[in-house]
């Protein structure tokens, strides 16, 4: 059996006079799934609770509240990272959107609201978190101890770059030490 968290909201059945509140707590197969498929070493407490609120002549909005503890790799040592994730999620569908690229004129310009979606004939919950919860990983976890150490190499005979010497001020410091100049 599928999971309930997965059920869209069909725009048909929505009350156009209140909310209609949404609570998804994905089942573990699915926060297993979810979790394999961002590549991610732990997901749990993984909740996304809203409601969808009318909003003018047809449209719709989902405001709703994304809970989740991911556990990544740190970039620098590979030790699990752990996060707590606590987002505001806002989409707007609009009925005046084209729905597939195919419907798209040859120019258009970019929405500067890009929470704002195209209506169809439902809306997913799951979907909105799934997406949420992707952008809101950090990009590059850090373990609290996690330094990057300097690593100097060089020919034999040669003495080795370092950070500082690729530094575009470098060579003037290093010609201002030579002459004795404060100025």
């Amino acid at each position: 059996m599928a999971d309930p968290a997965q059920k869209p909201l069909r725009i048909a059945d929505l009350s156009t006079a209140r909310p209609t509140a949404f609570e998804l707590r994905p089942a573990p197969e699915t926060v297993e799934a979810l979790k394999e498929e961002m590549e991610l070493q732990g997901l749990r407490k993984l909740s996304f609770t809203g409601e969808v609120v009318p909003e003018g002549a047809a449209g719709w909005r989902l405001n709703g509240h994304l809970g989740a503890t991911v556990v990544q790799p740190c970039v620098v040592t590979l030790a699990p990272v752990t996060t707590r994730i606590e987002e505001e999620v806002t989409r707007a569908y609009r009925p005046d959107l084209p729905r597939s690229p195919d419907d798209l004129p040859e120019e258009m310009e970019m929405p500067e609201d890009d929470n704002v979606e195209p209506l169809s004939d439902r809306i997913e919950p799951f979907t909105v978190m799934t997406e949420a919860l992707a952008l809101a990983l950090p990009l590059y976890p850090r373990a609290d101890d996690a330094a990057l150490e300097e690593s100097a190499f060089a020919a034999p005979g040669t003495a080795p770059l370092t950070d500082d010497d690729v530094k575009p001020f470098a060579g003037l410091k290093a010609l201002k030490d030579k002459l004795g100049g404060d100025g």
